[in-house]
């Protein structure tokens, strides 16, 4: 009786592996068109590795930064142009790993789960995300 069942796994395996190899296979990744909310979904996990790295610059920062007046003078050194770039990188990362999370705790209270909705709530999350950080970059040029 196991030998049996034993050749029937190994013949549905067969099936399944001969149905997986005619299927076309794209390994070009810059050929293939995400759907907003997939592009919605990259930046949320790229948001979410940005805002991990930078933490601890940013405890650093702000250590320095209380360490009195030389500490606060040292700490806006680093804050020079080519620094600010990559804050308002961590305010965006913020902004939009916020703007996500929201978005997808609402899914998971299967709210916005109609496609209009769908693609409405993905594209306002990227362009929401993108504003907070370009008011922001406005905010500290000035």
């Amino acid at each position: 009786m196991t030998t049996l069942n034993g050749w029937v796994l190994i013949n549905i395996f067969k099936i399944m592996i001969i149905k997986t190899k005619r299927r076309p296979v794209n390994l070009n990744l810059l050929t293939i068109r995400l759907p907003v909310a997939g592009v919605t979904s990259i930046a949320h996990r790229a948001a979410g590795f940005l805002m991990f790295v930078l933490t601890p610059v940013l405890v650093y920062w702000f250590d320095l930064s209380l360490r009195g007046p030389r500490g606060f003078q040292q700490a806006m050194v680093l804050f020079s142009t080519w620094e600010k770039l990559v804050w308002m990188a961590g305010v965006w990362a913020l902004a939009h790993h916020f703007l996500a999370g929201l978005r997808y705790l609402l899914l998971d209270l299967e709210i916005g789960f109609e496609k209009p909705v769908y693609r409405w709530s993905a594209m306002a999350v990227l362009i929401g995300g993108t504003l907070v950080a370009l008011v922001a970059a406005i905010w500290v040029v000035r």
